[in-house]
């Protein structure tokens, strides 16, 4: 599972890390008006409804924006694969809020290795316009890597990866939801108590690298 959560993000349009150029996974996707109709999302991972991509493990339902041609493109959710590694990465690298100490192949191998549909993807024409880490470890349900392209967003995509994370959350048996967000992330702040995450100021993270010394006892 990736190692730290997730760190600001977007939920539908603010948030995380704005860039000027498009992500290095694919071309560009279209800079259509935003306002985009969403034809609807489908169940969690791996049980999404049949269409485009057959096969590939879709997770839900396309969804639909209007061009500035008044034409439709569409994109799809589904599970990444190994051989999206790359690709994900370099996505990260431009769109996503901080880094991970898993921020690299290996790292996001074990993740699919280990929990296959964990790790969403918003595609259209092999261009990966966002993302979410949905990790369920049998106890509670943590969300990382939430993060829309820069072009993308205002556009529903950051919602639909929720609402499927939430949905695998739901039939997994769990409970609530958690996102660890940036103190100085106002606009991913403002974005996550849209979608109805609350603040708990009791709590504090505590990490420790696992090949670092032990302390002394206490």
């Amino acid at each position: 599972m990736h190692a730290c959560h997730l760190q600001g993000g977007e939920v539908d349009g603010g948030g995380a890390r704005e860039c000027a150029t498009p992500c290095r996974a694919g071309p560009g996707p279209s800079r259509g008006p935003p306002g985009g109709r969403r034809e609807g999302v489908g169940r969690a991972a791996g049980r999404g409804a049949s269409g485009p991509g057959r096969g590939r493990k879709p997770v839900g339902r396309a969804l639909s924006w209007g061009d500035r041609n008044g034409g439709m493109s569409e994109y799809e959710l589904r599970a990444a694969r190994p051989e999206d590694i790359d690709a994900v990465l370099a996505f990260w690298a431009e769109a996503a809020e901080g880094t991970s100490i898993s921020d690299d192949r290996a790292g996001v191998a074990r993740l699919l290795e280990r929990d296959p549909h964990s790790l969403v993807l918003a595609e259209r024409a092999g261009a990966i316009l966002g993302t979410v880490i949905a990790g369920w470890d049998g106890w509670r349900c943590h969300l990382y890597r939430l993060a829309v392209h820069p072009a993308a967003r205002r556009r529903g995509i950051g919602t639909a990866l929720l609402d499927a994370a939430h949905a695998r959350f739901a039939e997994a048996g769990g409970r609530r939801s958690d996102a660890m967000v940036l103190e100085h992330n106002e606009l991913g702040q403002a974005a996550w108590k849209a979608a109805g995450y609350g603040r708990e100021d009791q709590w504090r993270r505590w990490t420790r690298p696992l090949d670092a010394p032990a302390g002394p006892a206490s």
